[in-house]
This record gives structure tokens, C-alpha cells and sequence, in this order.
């Protein structure tokens, strides 16, 4: 809900859970704080859909004894699902050329048009997790030699109950070997204070003149944005973007930008799914029961 509709539960029966439906508010972040807290006596719960949690202030929200939970085990496909059509996207022709096709001027399509080859390239992902095991996977199908970067190197991660070899990938200690190496590099990474603003203007210069920047994490893991290597994004610093005509105009100008909506996970089964492992903690803090995804204040 947002400001409002939190105001207007309290003029009725205090309720013992709050839902965040962040994925449909479209960068409009209600917000949770110690005044709300201390209105609502009754609170269990706070059940966020999707996994990111950094509009949240866990430890104050903690002091409440009020748990949060997410929603990561229903994200991690159609997330990855969107790295990998960003990926495509930004390294073939296809939005070009269908911007020259429904052109009122086009009479033919220049023949030098050229897209990147895929298959056998390097894929950096920084950040680790089941969705960085996703789209590696998803990656492998194209052949492509992985890499990942992260805090600690693991070389097993738990697929379907059972340990499994991790995809293959190897492991670069220091980020600025995988953004020197690849040929498309993925941020798939929360929001924290040691990720805020982790790709700024000398990371890029690191990154192949030839090479992709995918953001499917925040907007603010990155600056710079406007400039430099090709950029394939599912979420920006403002989200929704500001409507400005210049803003517009430039983006529109650049040949090297690929922008999506932050609606990577906008799918029918996934909307449905994560609505189920959302009912799922709900029901688990209302019995007193061990929560399925509850986050913990770091």
C-alpha cells in the first residue's frame, strides 16, 4: 500500500501484518517508520513481495519484535529470464532495426547493420545466489565461458535438494579481472552500503570499449549510466525515469541503451507464485511458526 492506504488501515481493526506489493508501485516505496510501528501494537509481520529489502530499516523494524519476510525462491527464473533477454537484446539488432522498420521514413534497412555474437563469449556475473546460478545455467546453453565475482567463492550451490557442481563458472577474487575478461557483465546483487554505487565511472573504463553492462539488481549499484559501454537495464537510479523531453531526447539519440521498466519479474506464474510463498510466511507468522523466508537484520 502506499502512505495513504497505511494510514487508512489504522482507522480500523490494527492489523497484525502489513503486505508490500513493491513490485507494483513502480519505484513509489511506502514507508515504514517508527511512528507507524508504534501505531500498530498488533504487528507480526511485514510480508514483502519480491527479494529486495532496502527500502526497509531491519534493525528498527526488529526492535519492534516485527519479522519481514521476501519472496527469493519464486524470483530467481524470471529474473534470470530477463538478464538473458537483456543480454540478447543488447547484443543483437533487433530493437534497431524495429525502430527503422515502423520508421514513417524507412524505404530500406542499411545492410551494415551488425549485431555481437553470443555464443562463446564471456559472461561476468557479479553477485551469487540462486539467481546468479539461474543465469549462469541459462548461459551455458550458449556456450559461453562464465565467470562470477562475489565476496566468498563457492563451489557447490543446492539445486533441487541435491548439491550440485556450480555451472562451471570460475570464481574472480577481484571484481576488476571479471570487468577486464567479459564480454557482458550482470549485476545481480541487493542493495547494500558496500554495493551502492559499485560500478562508477573507473569500472567502466575497465570494461572491453566492446563490452555490455546488464543491471537486473538497483539502480543506485550503478552510475554513470548514460555514458560509455553499452547498457542493457531493468532498473534505474529514478524509477519510473523522470518524463523530461531532453531526458528522453538523449536516451532516444543513444544507439547504446537497452531500458526496461524494473518489471523483470512481471509474469503471470511468477506473480502467482510469488503471492503464494507470500500467504506462506503470512500463515507461518500468525501461527507461530518458523517463517519460510524471513529476513534477518545483517
Amino acid at each position: 500500500p502506499s502512505d495513504c492506504g497505511l494510514k487508512a488501515l489504522l482507522k480500523g481493526e490494527l492489523p497484525a501484518i502489513l503486505i508490500l506489493d513493491i513490485g507494483g508501485t513502480h519505484g513509489v516505496l511506502p514507508t515504514i517508520d517508527r511512528e507507524l510501528l508504534e501505531s500498530l501494537p498488533n504487528l507480526k509481520v511485514i510480508a514483502n513481495s519480491g527479494v529486495g529489502v532496502d527500502h526497509l530499516d531491519l534493525k528498527m523494524i526488529s526492535s519492534f519484535v516485527v519479522k519481514v519476510t521476501n519472496t527469493p525462491h519464486t524470483v530467481a527464473d524470471p529474473t534470470a529470464d530477463i538478464g538473458i533477454a537483456l543480454m540478447l537484446a543488447s547484443a543483437g539488432i533487433q530493437v534497431e532495426v524495429h525502430n527503422i522498420s515502423i520508421s514513417p521514413g524507412m524505404d530500406y534497412c542499411e545492410a551494415d547493420i551488425l549485431g555481437v555474437k553470443v555464443a562463446g563469449a564471456t559472461q561476468g556475473i557479479v553477485g551469487m545466489g540462486n539467481i546468479r546460478y539461474k543465469i549462469a545455467m541459462r548461459a551455458k546453453a550458449f556456450e559461453m565461458n562464465i565467470l562470477y565475482h562475489n565476496r566468498t567463492q563457492r563451489n557447490y550451490v543446492r539445486n533441487i535438494g541435491q548439491e550440485e557442481q556450480a555451472d562451471s563458472a570460475t570464481y574472480c577474487k577481484k571484481i576488476d579481472s571479471l570487468l577486464q575478461q567479459a564480454d557482458f557483465v550482470m549485476l545481480v546483487v541487493s542493495l547494500t552500503p558496500q554495493t551502492h554505487k559499485l560500478i562508477r565511472k573507473r569500472e567502466l573504463e575497465l570494461m572491453k570499449p566492446t563490452a555490455t553492462l546488464i543491471n537486473i539488481s538497483r539502480g543506485t549499484v550503478q552510475i554513470h549510466w548514460l555514458t560509455g559501454v553499452i547498457r542493457a537495464l531493468d532498473v534505474t537510479s529514478l524509477e519510473p525515469l523522470p518524463r523530461l523531453p531532453s531526458l528522453s531526447c538523449i536516451v532516444k539519440k543513444l544507439k547504446n541503451i537497452v531500458i526496461t521498466p524494473h518489471l523483470g519479474i512481471k509474469t503471470d506464474k511468477a506473480t502467482y507464485m510469488i503471492t503464494e510463498e507470500g500467504v506462506e510466511n503470512i500463515l507461518a507468522a500468525l501461527n507461530g511458526l518458523p517463517l519460510p523466508s524471513e529476513v534477518l537484520p545483517s
